[in-house]
């Protein structure tokens, strides 16, 4: 939809319609406050529930019950007062609370009292040798495939690397009828040791672990060859994947195939608190910058609140209780609710979200990604869009450069399509681990908008 020009001013925008942005918004809306919630995808969902509306009755019995619960959500939001301005590309914020998008080959513009950023994840490079090759795909793109359009992989796939999603995707898969030559697990025992120490939060959460504990029952059930403790992974090939290869203990294996699937779990989306200079710190237990907020998901700049996974990683259902929060604090800000009342209803609210992210500490130390999947050698592509590999960062290290933003200056890493998405954690890592300091003192990319690419006949439209 085109805003009218009397709809230009709001008091709360919500950038994103995932679990996070449809609760706040609803939530904000059904608070008497006026809310526009902006989204890049044509239907609210978010990559969690991506198209769940639409979906017909095969493809939810394909993606479970979990994808499914999420048309309650969208039925709350659809029903409010809150408007949807679907195929919007957000391409600015400013500290004044305007924001910039692209829709419909034209570049528009609305102001808001207040701004609900629930920008949500993207998932955690995984550079190995050959990610770069046609073949290789991330699992989250593979399982957007399979929400959005129905489309699933002809051929046999081999699934690598570590996180619920990569189970949950192989679960679908055999649910869709695909046939998958092999799962690779890079968790190894030690990670079993170490999220033992949390084992107290995986009981609290023993719904989520049963969950789990099921998929990977049904995949081993269906006699799939399943490999755990991988290191070294390798995608080999020419024009294209032929093999993913690997070691498990002493002995190197490989397994052909012309698909491969990588995932090892996924990170906020920080380009626009990014770009709006607020605080960020980083997340050891993550491994990840995280923008600094309170219990309410306010950041330290006037007006501008948080939820959902873009202010750090808790899952769906997590998320959806932060966008309650962030619009309660927003309802009360405004003046259309007393703090009385807005603590009153956040009580159960954090009750819920405390249940849910009780086994957060158990699954980060339990997926934590190897040092030798995030930090590549020499000759692995560090940077996709300017072909720019580890090799050249560290050099650029030895000549002085001390952080992601001098590398970039020197080579371009980071200035491409992507704007750092997804060379980011990679080079603040390289240049970390060549400095021989902390990710923490190396910083992060300078973003800048514009956060999605805009041509100048789209702006002077």
């Amino acid at each position: 939809m085109h805003l009218d020009e009397d709809d230009a001013v709001v008091d709360v925008a919500v950038v994103g319609a995932g679990p996070a942005g449809l609760a706040a918004a609803a939530t904000a809306a059904e608070l008497g406050l006026s809310v526009v919630l902006l989204d890049e995808q044509t239907q609210p969902g978010g990559q969690i529930y991506r198209d769940v509306a639409r979906a017909g009755v095969d493809r939810l019995q394909v993606l479970g019950n979990d994808y499914a619960a999420g048309r309650a959500l969208v039925e709350r939001f659809t029903q409010s007062t809150a408007r949807h301005v679907g195929g919007a590309a957000v391409w600015n914020v400013t500290p004044e609370r305007v924001i910039h998008y692209l829709k419909d080959g034209r570049s528009q513009s609305i102001t808001a009292g207040q701004v609900i950023l629930c920008t949500g994840a993207l998932e955690r490079p995984f550079p190995i040798p050959g990610w770069t090759l046609p073949g290789v795909m991330t699992a989250g793109a593979a399982q957007i495939l399979l929400k959005s359009a129905g489309l699933a992989p002809s051929q046999p796939v081999v699934l690598a690397g570590c996180g619920p999603l990569l189970y949950l995707l192989a679960w679908q898969y055999l649910r869709a009828g695909v046939r998958i030559g092999a799962i690779v697990d890079t968790t190894q025992r030690g990670d079993y040791l170490r999220a033992l120490r949390h084992i107290g939060g995986a009981v609290a959460g023993w719904r989520d672990v049963m969950k789990r504990l099921g998929l990977i029952r049904s995949i081993k059930g269906a006699g799939i060859p399943f490999y755990r403790g991988a290191t070294d992974l390798a995608v080999e090939g020419g024009e294209r994947a032929t093999a993913l290869s690997f070691r498990v203990g002493t002995t190197l294996r490989r397994v052909q195939t012309d698909l491969v699937l990588l995932h090892q779990g996924v990170v906020p989306n920080m380009q626009i608190t990014a770009s709006l200079r607020v605080a960020h710190e980083w997340n050891e237990q993550q491994l990840c910058w995280v923008p600094k907020a309170d219990d309410w998901g306010r950041l330290a700049l006037d007006g501008f609140l948080i939820a959902g996974d873009g202010r750090g990683i808790s899952g769906g259902a997590a998320a959806a209780l932060q966008g309650q929060l962030a619009a309660l604090a927003a309802a009360h800000r405004a003046g259309n609710l007393p703090e009385s009342e807005r603590d009153r209803a956040a009580e159960p609210l954090r009750a819920a979200l405390r249940r849910h992210l009780h086994i957060r500490p158990f699954l980060d130390a339990l997926y934590r990604p190897k040092l030798q999947h995030r930090v590549p050698a020499d000759d692995v592509i560090a940077c996709r869009c300017e072909e720019v590999s580890a090799g050249e960062l560290r050099r650029m290290v030895a000549l002085g450069c001390t952080g992601p933003s001098q590398t970039k200056a020197f080579s371009r890493c980071g200035m491409g399509p992507c704007q750092g998405r997804l060379c980011g954690l990679t080079v603040t890592e390289v240049i970390a681990q060549a400095r021989g300091v902390s990710p923490a003192e190396v910083g992060h990319f300078r973003i800048r908008p514009p956060i999605k690419p805009i041509t100048l006949e789209e702006l002077a439209a």
